[in-house]
């Protein structure tokens, strides 16, 4: 079975051997100027370098890139999405077409990965009534024998509402247990593994497009997605880099619900990365994030037992997380980041449970009360309503567990 380490290494060769030069792996923090609050692709430390800017290391360049994704937090506990993961990426800025990406992208996946052609389908920009359908890459993949679905939004890829942007095509892989039937947009047991990006467009405060002098090709391999297809598993909670927290977590805090434990060990590992790149807990923005994960953690947590902490979790996977994402930082460090953490949100529910316990806050709160409760006491609605579930208030809300979003 190939591992993780493997399927990085098998990438990076095969980019390297057609004359791609490596780039270091950036923080999670983006570059000034950029719109996203977290690097969500390995795209974004070359942004410069995408619009025009010389690269140093020239115009062909691949790289392992760690990324995190605040959108996909609903999503979490599903067998494709994890909120920190790793991005494998190919660039050629202003180099070579489309359609040797695609050619590269489809070999490396047959032969590299010995993926078979007949669990492969790509999708490609349809068209819409601002630019025609991507012919190219659509020729290219009839000419490889790969099935195609057009589609118009889903292949169309931009930075944000200005910025960079131009058609992609993505490559799914078939999961499922028989043969593969349906199509990307029909049947979610297709997934994405690959998205090469044409850059091709500027797109103006106006809305306007103004083609690029010099096009650039963007791709984006997620790691975990690919290794769970290769390792075979049920889903990237399930491939070799996660298993020691799905041995550990268990050990720690006794049986865990399958739910609980993926998202126990997703938001624990991604807190560990974020803090490792010098994020600390914030009422917002970066650190908002950072306490809404450390606040699930928590809720979840003690969902299964009120006794749990924090402090019980083992020294080893701060020390494989870094690891992990190469981040140099003092696990003790982290740790006591983390668990201070846990101290101040404790100390929260504490004041929380004596406020909310008088008489003047039984019942439906109106919307003059949750300001209130917020403005002067620091309780945001969401903790507000983990805490009159807690205790069991009559309130008209969901008697289910809330986990802090």
């Amino acid at each position: 079975m190939i591992t993780t380490d493997q399927t990085v290494r098998t990438f990076l060769e095969f980019f390297r051997d057609r004359g791609h030069e490596l780039t270091p792996s950036s923080s999670l923090i983006p570059p000034p100027g950029d719109p996203v609050l977290f690097t969500t692709s390995g795209m974004h430390p070359l942004t410069p370098y995408l619009m025009g800017t010389p690269h140093p290391l020239g115009s062909r360049l691949t790289g392992l890139q760690r990324c995190l994704r605040t959108t996909d937090l609903d999503e979490i506990g599903d067998d494709t999405h994890l909120t920190v993961f790793e991005m494998l990426g190919s660039w050629s800025l202003g180099d070579y077409d489309g359609p040797r990406s695609l050619r590269w992208g489809y070999e490396l996946l047959r032969d590299g990965f010995s993926i078979r052609p007949d669990r492969m389908h790509v999708t490609v920009f349809g068209g819409d009534h601002e630019v025609d359908p991507d012919h190219r890459s659509w020729e290219t993949w009839s000419d490889l024998g790969v099935p195609i679905e057009p589609t118009t939004h889903d292949n169309w890829w931009s930075n944000g509402p200005i910025g960079l942007c131009g058609p992609d095509s993505e490559i799914f892989v078939w999961t499922g247990p028989e043969s593969p039937h349906g199509t990307p947009t029909t049947d979610d047991r297709w997934v994405e593994v690959w998205n090469h990006v044409m850059l091709t467009y500027l797109r103006h405060e106006d809305g306007t497009l103004q083609p690029l002098p010099r096009p650039s090709i963007d791709t984006g391999l997620g790691l975990e997605r690919l290794v769970r297809i290769l390792q075979s598993q049920p889903s990237v909670h399930n491939i070799d880099i996660l298993h020691p927290w799905r041995t550990l977590l268990p050990q720690t805090w006794g049986p865990l619900d399958e739910p609980s434990l993926r998202l126990l060990t997703d938001h624990l590992r991604s807190t560990i990365v974020i803090l490792s790149d010098g994020i600390t807990p914030s009422p917002t923005g970066r650190g908002y994030v950072l306490r809404r994960l450390i606040r699930r953690t928590l809720t979840t947590l003690w969902h299964t037992n009120p006794t749990h902490t924090l402090t019980d979790l083992p020294f080893e996977l701060f020390e494989h997380t870094l690891d992990r994402f190469r981040q140099p930082s003092d696990p003790t460090d982290i740790r006591t980041l983390l668990f201070d953490e846990e101290r101040k949100f404790t100390q929260l529910l504490d004041r929380g449970r004596k406020v909310l316990s008088q008489n003047r806050f039984n019942g439906p709160l109106t919307p003059e009360q949750y300001r209130y409760l917020h403005d002067t006491h620091g309780l945001p609605s969401d903790l507000i309503g983990y805490l009159r579930v807690e205790n069991n208030t009559d309130t008209g809300e969901s008697s289910s567990q809330p986990n802090l979003r």
